[in-house]
């Protein structure tokens, strides 16, 4: 029958749902296990934590931020970001490394979300809280950032954020952010052209994404269930010789699905377009798929999402974003968010540190784009 099960693997111990009996690997009792999720479907204190975070992060200015971190943030506290930041650990650090420089270049910030969620975390046995928010941070674009000359223009840096809430404090944090996406909108070209559609992206069709208030859990077991069906039939792409690709999707995928990708590779819409404008390109250029597995996975309402510190590991063998082949296994630092439909996934939203991919290859897009003019 259909449940969570208990895999132990050799780095970790993961919660995984199953649809049927199967794939019956690892020991699990559904009832204890469904007690443990249910057993706080409460997040309220760690989503207001998370919001009272905001407005003072959000309103702080100078060496302020630093306190105001200081102030949320554990003494064993760990934020993982996109390169060129990466991890961190200390408040002051953190403060000076990026949010004050970022916050000097986008003036009057505006946090626009359209995510907003909390839910146990999947991954070490639905123990640990998570509060995740996703969308834009929006600013007049004044001052340089990161050797990108300003527009003076509004500008939209994609994000999304899990934090870990523990005993009133931030323990653990992952900000994913699209920086090529902030060089497309000043007129820079970090990549060839590419397969998807670039835009300042949408939050949620249903524009029901801000989850403050409690939810019923039964709907967030539903959305967890089908981002597990998907990550787990797709897993090594193990039907490539045995269906075409897009009967391979349908067994997740509502027929007018949207995927929001990051700049580089671009959004796209409909089973049918996606299959052709991203997921078959992305498996034609790759071999040695190694899968890393997440940190955080969960689901609250019809929106849920994970990401890894890396998820994948790949070995490019040419045509992916239009760059040769290297024959260099690179780590993709991987968010995902995801809307549920019913029974099926609806629209997905992703993060890709593709600075941090490209570097392992050998390009430093940072670098190039800090050397050439704008277009």
């Amino acid at each position: 029958s259909p449940g969570y099960r208990c895999l132990n693997h050799a780095k970790h111990r993961e919660w995984k749902y199953f649809r049927t009996n199967d794939d019956d690997c690892g020991s699990w009792r559904n009832n204890d296990i469904r007690k443990g999720i249910n057993m706080t479907t409460n997040f309220q204190n760690e989503k207001n934590l998370i919001r009272e975070y905001y407005t003072a992060l959000d309103s702080a200015k100078g060496n302020d931020i630093t306190k105001v971190l200081q102030n949320y943030i554990s003494e064993d506290y760990i934020w993982r970001g996109f390169h060129p930041f990466n991890e961190q650990s200390d408040a002051e650090e953190l403060s000076k490394v990026f949010w004050q420089p970022f916050r000097h270049a986008f003036k009057n910030m505006q946090r626009r979300m359209d995510i907003f969620i909390a839910g146990k975390n999947q991954i070490d046995g639905f123990e640990s809280v998570w509060v995740v928010s996703m969308g834009h941070l929006m600013g007049l674009f004044d001052n340089e950032w990161l050797g990108i000359q300003p527009s003076r223009k509004m500008a939209f840096l994609r994000y999304c954020e899990f934090n870990k809430v523990q005993d009133g404090k931030i323990t653990e944090t992952a900000m994913f952010f699209d920086i090529p996406h902030v060089m497309i909108q000043v007129g820079l070209t970090p990549f060839p052209p590419q397969t998807g559609a670039h835009l300042v992206q949408p939050g949620p069709m249903t524009h029901e994404g801000l989850l403050f208030d409690q939810q019923d859990a039964a709907e967030g077991e539903k959305t967890l269930a089908s981002i597990n069906f998907m990550v787990e039939d797709m897993r090594d792409w193990k039907h490539t010789n045995e269906l075409p690709l897009v009967d391979e999707l349908r067994r997740s995928w509502k027929e007018d699905m949207i995927w929001w990708g990051p700049a580089g590779i671009g959004a796209t819409y409909t089973i049918e377009r996606y299959a052709e404008q991203h997921s078959g390109p992305f498996r034609a250029s790759f071999k040695d798929r190694i899968s890393n597995g997440h940190l955080c996975k969960l689901a609250e309402g019809h929106f849920g999402g994970f990401f890894g510190w890396p998820n994948l590991t790949l070995t490019p063998t040419g045509g992916f974003m239009g760059m040769p082949a290297t024959g260099k296994p690179g780590d993709m630092r991987v968010i995902d968010m995801y809307r549920r439909e019913g029974d099926m996934l609806a629209e997905n939203w992703i993060f890709i540190d593709l600075l941090h991919f490209w570097k392992q290859q050998g390009v430093d897009i940072l670098e190039r784009m800090a050397q050439n003019p704008r277009n």
